[in-house]
Order: C-alpha cells, then structure tokens, then sequence
C-alpha cells in the first residue's frame, strides 16, 4: 500500500510542489526548457513552481501530455490541494452551515 501524504495525515501537495521537487530534477531539464516544451512562459510556469498560481485545466493538459502522465493526475493534484485550502480557511463558517436532506 502507497504511503500518501493524505495516509500520513499531511496536507496535499500544491502541483507545483512535485514539479519543482521530483519532476524537473529527474527529468535534469531547467525551468527555461521545461516551459519552452510546455508553450507556456517562464514567468507562468515560475508562479506554478512556487505555488503562487493554480494548475488550471489548460496548463493540465499540458502537463499531462508532456510528463505522459495525463491531465487527471494534475487536476486532481490542484483539487486536493485546493480543497484542503479551502477547507482550513473555511472550517469555522462551515461548521455554521446546516445540511439539508431532501424529504
């Protein structure tokens, strides 16, 4: 059994986490080449590598099309983490929201 970072009870990794941690450096390719394969500027990819911009589903699939890993992985990547985000940020005025069943 896979020991995930959710398993052990750590918050999910943004995308860009995995890029800048395992993705570039296996691969042995510069952030500069690495976007010029991508299509996608320097600049925006630098804002995924520091989590300062989402995963959205265009750079997904280009992600997923050049890693050969397929968009659903960074998708799901970026909702986890989005929803773990959120969640914490939320949690207070969630609790404050009643559920509703329908009769």
């Amino acid at each position: 059994m896979t020991d995930t970072p959710l398993k052990r009870g750590l918050p999910p990794l943004h995308p860009g986490a995995l890029l800048r941690e395992d993705i570039l450096p296996s691969l042995g390719i510069s952030v500069s080449s690495f976007a010029a394969h991508l299509r996608v500027s320097r600049q925006m990819l630098h804002r995924i590598l520091s989590e300062e911009a989402p995963v959205t589903p265009a750079m997904a699939l280009r992600l997923g099309k050049l890693c050969g890993n397929g968009p659903e992985l960074w998708l799901n990547l970026q909702a986890r983490y989005d929803l773990d985000r959120y969640g914490r940020e939320l949690a207070k005025e969630l609790n404050e929201i009643p559920t509703l069943n329908a009769a």
